[in-house]
């Protein structure tokens, strides 16, 4: 029986956007001065609410942890006085309780602490009987039940303005993002609940300014409902994460270039083109899983004459092999690298599977 979640529209939630959703603001309230004057500067273009960063979850002790909850008089008098509704992140109930104490307007829950089912249930907890919207990153694994979990949680406390937020997941390749953005994940969650509002975290997947504008188009490209960006005065001279902030000119100008297209379109010729290419790319698919299948039967073949001659499954100087020759041939037909080894990665991981599984039958 397929669950449900008993959420709001973004139409319903009694803040005003345009066509999409968009959070901004420092990574870190750092002053009272800086808070008001970035909330000034950030009402003066496109934003549906401010944020800040109040308590920081650092990943190791002795760097800056937020200024605690003096800032949150900071955010309330920046929301008075731009008319924005302000949010902050909070890891525990007593984080939670500080921010309803001082109406502070939506809350966001981070990946760390959505990691932690046990963190997520006493947030839960202490959100019954309350009435402010939550935002839920995406655990730092890539796990939709995870993430899932988190957001039923939430919702289970009788909180229905709730919005997925994507900011990329951990992984232990390092490459030009300092969270893979693992597009898979956030679309079979939409896939899995059209009505669940998600907005990307463009900031916190790139942790670099100059890739920002890429990703934010890409998640609106695949029709994410906003984007929450991380936007500070003189990010050189930000307390935390400097190297992922825009200026609220650079924010300005982004969200002005941004390109917002349409689900679909209402054109013969576009939509014939379209049926065509994609019935091509079924049959593609269906030769695909074919050959798949066919790989793994002469992997089950070859699993059955290691068993008998003794022979480890793991073979890392043919998995090496695999691995180089595939990328070669990934780059005679202009794909990523990256993309085929990940491939591979996953048929290799099954076969090896496969043949541990036929290896205990043997026994």
């Amino acid at each position: 029986m397929k669950k449900s979640l008993n959420v709001k529209k973004l139409s319903e939630w009694g803040i005003p956007f345009q066509k999409k959703f968009f959070i901004a603001g420092p990574c870190s309230a750092e002053s009272e001065e800086q808070v008001i004057a970035t909330a000034q500067e950030l009402s003066r273009h496109t934003v549906s609410v401010f944020r800040a960063g109040i308590w920081k979850p650092r990943t190791r002790p002795g760097t800056f942890e937020g200024v605690g909850a003096e800032g949150l008089k900071w955010l309330k008098q920046a929301g008075k006085i731009t008319g924005l509704p302000v949010a902050t992140e909070v890891a525990n109930a007593r984080q939670l309780e500080q921010c309803l104490k001082k109406g502070i307007d939506m809350i966001w829950i981070g990946a760390r602490t959505s990691t932690n089912p046990f963190a997520v249930q006493d947030i839960a907890d202490a959100l019954k009987g309350a009435d402010i919207p939550v935002l839920i990153k995406n655990p730092m694994n890539a796990d939709v039940e995870l993430w899932l979990g988190a957001i039923e949680r939430i919702n289970k406390a009788g909180i229905t303005r709730i919005m997925a937020l994507h900011r990329g997941f951990a992984t232990y390749r390092q490459d030009r993002y300092r969270n893979q953005p693992i597009w898979r994940v956030p679309i079979e969650l939409r896939r899995r609940f059209p009505k669940l509002p998600i907005i990307c975290d463009p900031s916190h997947i790139c942790g670099n300014r100059k890739y920002i504008s890429e990703i934010a188009q890409e998640a609106l490209d695949f029709l994410f409902d906003g984007l929450m960006i991380e936007v500070h005065r003189n990010p050189d001279k930000a307390l935390s994460d400097a190297k992922q902030q825009l200026t609220p000119r650079q924010y300005g100008n982004l969200i002005k270039n941004l390109k917002i297209k349409d689900i679909s379109l209402e054109e013969n010729d576009f939509n014939e083109k379209l049926s065509l290419l994609r019935n091509d790319i079924d049959t593609i698919d269906n030769n695909i899983i074919a050959l798949l299948g066919k790989r793994m039967d002469d992997v089950k073949q070859i699993g059955e004459l290691k068993q008998q001659n003794k022979v480890s499954l793991l073979q890392p100087a043919r998995w090496d092999q695999i691995v180089k020759s595939r990328i070669d041939q990934a780059k005679e037909h202009s794909l990523n690298p990256d993309f085929v080894r990940d491939i591979y990665e996953h048929i290799h991981e099954e076969a090896l599977t496969i043949q541990e599984e036929m290896g205990k039958a043997m026994e």
